[in-house]
């Protein structure tokens, strides 16, 4: 009987074991999940269709800031949607991923100071089913990781209304 017993507390205990583990992991699935949300709530904007007539809607993430994820040549990359920026910047390890050509150099003034970049020509950028084509752009060693910057060279063909936490897109002459 002692052996029954014993064997029975180690299933037990196995099978405990096996609930937290599948708990724990689920939970920081889970969280991770959330706070990816938190940081770019637009992030389902890579692969939306969309109308000609329908706008895009962008909510602001948790910083303030609008974040979506979109295509530059096909390849999906997030966006800070800067209204500052004349480009569309992109970080230099994706300028070299895409195979960017340089097309002359340039300073840039950016919130870190003045730094020095190389201008491009970007075939395609899209966002939200709205995309546009020979869309100007700069490699910017200076951003790092995998966000670009969406400047006025692919904004300003839109018309661009921000209320409150959302900022809405519509190609531009549109009522």
């Amino acid at each position: 009987m002692r052996r029954e017993g014993g064997s029975v507390r180690r299933a037990g205990m196995g099978m405990m074991l096996l609930f937290w583990a599948a708990f724990i992991g689920l939970g920081s699935w889970w969280f991770h999940g959330f706070l990816e949300a938190q940081r770019n709530p637009n992030a389902h904007l890579v692969n939306a269709v969309s109308g000609a007539d329908e706008p895009i809607v962008l909510e602001r993430n948790r910083s303030g800031h609008f974040v979506a994820t979109g295509r530059i040549n096909g390849e999906p990359i997030e966006f800070l949607l800067d209204t500052g920026a004349t480009y569309v910047a992109v970080p230099l390890g994706f300028a070299e991923r895409l195979g960017l050509e340089r097309a002359g150099s340039a300073w840039f003034n950016t919130a870190n100071g003045r730094v020095r970049g190389d201008l491009t020509w970007l075939d395609e950028v899209s966002l939200g089913g709205f995309s546009a084509t020979e869309v100007r752009g700069s490699i910017s060693p200076g951003l790092e990781g995998e966000v670009a910057l969406l400047g006025m060279s692919f904004l300003n063909r839109f018309d661009i209304e921000i209320r409150d936490s959302r900022m809405v897109l519509r190609p531009a002459g549109q009522p």
